[in-house]
């Protein structure tokens, strides 16, 4: 068994480290998909895979870390974790469910303290068909010159700007306009991209190879960023279904603090986003059953969420930035994603244990 603590890491290289010695303990292969670039020591990175269970169990539980990256810190914990599990173990092999854990979906963004992948996509608004036309975000078109100012930190002229649109149209539209995803502006926040990345492509892969034989699929993505600090809330995240919206909350809650909330009816923290990775289950796996969550905990308030990001995006166009300033603000991207308590983490884990336990028993129902 490992201590809850000690499952966390403070750099991807340890937190790839600690996963590959889980998995070999517990006795499972490893699958490395390597990345083309180096990591932010000159690690070598990797999309990292391991299935605990049968590969042809009918039942199949997918737990993914970093898909933007940055929040890997917070994912990769929890599937360390949950290999050393031993209750765990035995509680899915018991009721015949085979385990993906799929380590670092985004590896470059995890290793390099951001939330984007190398190519400034946004890996969760990355599934579209890029044979048709994208969604055009009009909110983000107009509040792209006030994003990413020249100057880091912004003059009072540009906190104005950005206050007066907050006050004019809403908090609510804010979030939507900048988070919603975009395909226009390559160098800006949540860029969906014009073509499949890396991790799009990878991430199909390990589905085809892992996910075509299972009957019923749950799936575990883990975020970081919204919300309360230390609250994981419960996103559903299929597309627009009432049965599997319905499994979801049969599965892991329909009131109270664990209520499975939506994009779909306004109940979620998140705005409505188009190009979700959960597309992928659908395109690759059309024989199972799917139902899915993004368990999203909370870290700081946020308006300080984007105006960290916003500062990482500067910084990653601006990279001759004195280095105490880029210091500073990968800090404040860490700080960001990631709360380094003992206190967080162990809200992470018993949060993301009784999410796990709750999905072998849903996909035994």
């Amino acid at each position: 068994m490992i201590g809850l603590v000690q499952a966390f890491s403070p750099s991807y290289a340890q937190a790839r480290v600690k996963f590959l010695e889980a998995a070999a303990t517990a006795g499972l292969p490893n699958e490395s998909h390597s990345h083309p670039l180096p990591g932010r020591d000159g690690e070598v990175l990797a999309m990292d895979v391991a299935l605990d269970g049968p590969a042809d169990a009918d039942k199949l539980l997918i737990v993914t870390s970093a898909c933007h990256g940055v929040e890997g810190y917070c994912g990769s914990g929890v599937q360390v974790f949950s290999l050393h599990d031993a209750e765990w173990r035995a509680k899915a092999k018991a009721q015949g469910v085979a385990v993906l854990y799929v380590h670092a979906l985004n590896p470059y963004g995890f290793s390099h303290v951001r939330r984007a992948t190398h190519e400034n996509v946004d890996l969760n608004r990355n599934f579209h068909d890029f044979s048709q036309p994208l969604p055009v975000n009009t909110g983000y078109r107009e509040l792209a010159p006030l994003l990413l100012p020249k100057q880091w930190p912004p003059t009072p002229e540009n906190a104005a700007a950005i206050g007066q649109f907050i006050a004019t149209r809403g908090m609510d539209a804010f979030q939507a306009a900048i988070s919603g995803g975009q395909h226009e502006f390559p160098d800006g926040l949540f860029f969906g991209g014009t073509a499949p990345t890396w991790s799009n492509q990878t991430f199909r892969r390990v589905l085809q190879t892992h996910g075509q034989r299972a009957r019923r699929i749950a799936w575990i993505d883990i975020h970081t960023g919204l919300g309360p600090n230390g609250v994981g809330e419960r996103i559903f995240a299929c597309k627009d279904d009432a049965a599997a919206l319905s499994r979801a909350r049969a599965w892991w809650g329909s009131d109270g603090a664990s209520h499975v909330t939506s994009i779909y009816d306004g109940s979620s923290t998140s705005a409505f986003l188009t190009g979700l990775m959960w597309a992928a289950l659908y395109e690759e796996c059309p024989q199972a059953e799917y139902t899915g969550i993004a368990m999203e905990y909370g870290t700081v308030p946020m308006l300080d969420v984007m105006h960290a990001m916003r500062a990482e995006h500067w910084l990653n166009i601006h990279r001759d930035a004195p280095p105490e300033l880029a210091r500073q603000i990968k800090q404040q991207m860490m700080d960001a994603f990631y709360t380094d308590t003992d206190a967080w983490k162990g809200q992470i884990i018993s949060q993301a244990r009784q999410a796990m336990f709750q999905a072998v028993d849903g996909l035994s129902s």
